[in-house]
């Protein structure tokens, strides 16, 4: 049975990944920085590889003996007071990944993407059809669009290579993932006193690993998948968590000027101390793009079927439980 490497298998998508591809019987290595930390969070039967995406040297020993290759590392935050390291991360570690798995003729190279590298405006619903062109508003995004061109250069020059797009990340998974799994602990902590206004698409993580697995096995080279279920305002989550966690009240909205100044001025702060800002532009600003995508092409292609979003809330926060991330 083919061998499979996995980066970022300490994140949501990749200890998922791991995990499905275990239980399907295929040997499974993951590229790790710190094999202790990984060992508390990833299953005995994988096999871990030290090294890091960033430093081309180390992947050599990591791809070989594999057949495909699931990059799954990246670096998803929306502020870091050095934003180069969005580029270093994104970009440089995609480039190394994917020479690395050129040089050792590895048949498959499934790449995680995002939502962010398409183009459509507000309220409008999208697809895989049409890659923006123009740089994106945030470091994060233009590291993601500038990475997901690199894997287009490698798949023209004959990389076998498809590519997965998922939205608003939530579900089972290490506690250290940033995302939506935060806010369903701080609202039951009350350490949320108001919403930021705007919304965006979510997809349980579970489901992404599925898709991956699905399309490193059906898909074409150059396929692209969007992985998402549904799209919501930050207000319609929020009432939908705290109604499964019992809380009565739901914060308010903000409002949108008070979110921006908030914004700027936690940014102009965080220059100087060095700390995240309450509110980083980068995550106001995509919650206001508001566009809406679509997974038709995943789930007639793949035969994909994401879980709905209150029975994914309701798995998560009993799967939170279970670790003691969430108080009971």
């Amino acid at each position: 049975m083919e061998k499979a490497l996995v980066t970022g298998a300490t994140g949501l998508i990749g200890f998922n990944i791991v995990r499905q591809l275990l239980d399907a019987g295929v040997p499974v290595a993951a590229l790790v920085r710190s094999p202790e930390r990984a060992r508390t969070m990833l299953p005995a039967a994988c096999e871990l590889i030290k090294g890091d995406v960033t430093d081309a040297a180390s992947l050599a020993a990591a791809v070989r003996g594999c057949q495909i290759v699931y990059h799954a590392a990246g670096f998803p935050e929306q502020w870091m007071k050095d934003p180069g390291i969005f580029t270093e991360v994104n970009v440089g570690g995609t480039r190394n990944m994917l020479e690395a798995s050129r040089q050792a003729g590895v048949r498959r190279f499934v790449y995680t993407s995002t939502i962010d590298v398409f183009r459509a405006g507000p309220g409008e619903r999208y697809d895989e059809t049409e890659l923006d062109p123009k740089p994106k508003g945030t470091y994060y995004e233009r590291s993601k669009q500038e990475a997901d061109q690199l894997a287009v250069d490698f798949l023209q020059k004959g990389m076998d290579i498809v590519f997965l797009h998922p939205s608003g990340l939530y579900g089972p998974g290490p506690s250290t993932s940033p995302g939506l799994n935060l806010l369903i602990i701080d609202l039951k902590k009350g350490k949320i006193p108001m919403l930021l206004p705007g919304g965006f698409p979510v997809v349980f993580s579970e489901d992404v690993a599925r898709g991956h697995l699905l399309a490193a096995n059906k898909a074409k080279a150059g396929d692209r998948f969007i992985l998402s279920e549904n799209y919501f305002d930050l207000a319609d989550v929020a009432r939908i968590v705290c109604d499964q966690l019992g809380i009565k009240k739901v914060p308010r909205v903000m409002p949108l000027w008070m979110g921006k100044t908030i914004s700027i001025a936690g940014e102009a702060l965080s220059s100087i101390t060095g700390r995240p800002p309450l509110i980083p532009r980068g995550q106001l600003h995509f919650m206001q793009w508001r566009a809406i995508p679509v997974s038709t092409h995943a789930q007639q292609a793949l035969g994909w079927k994401p879980l709905e979003f209150k029975e994914g809330i309701r798995q998560t926060i009993a799967y939170l439980q279970s670790t003691g991330a969430l108080p009971r």
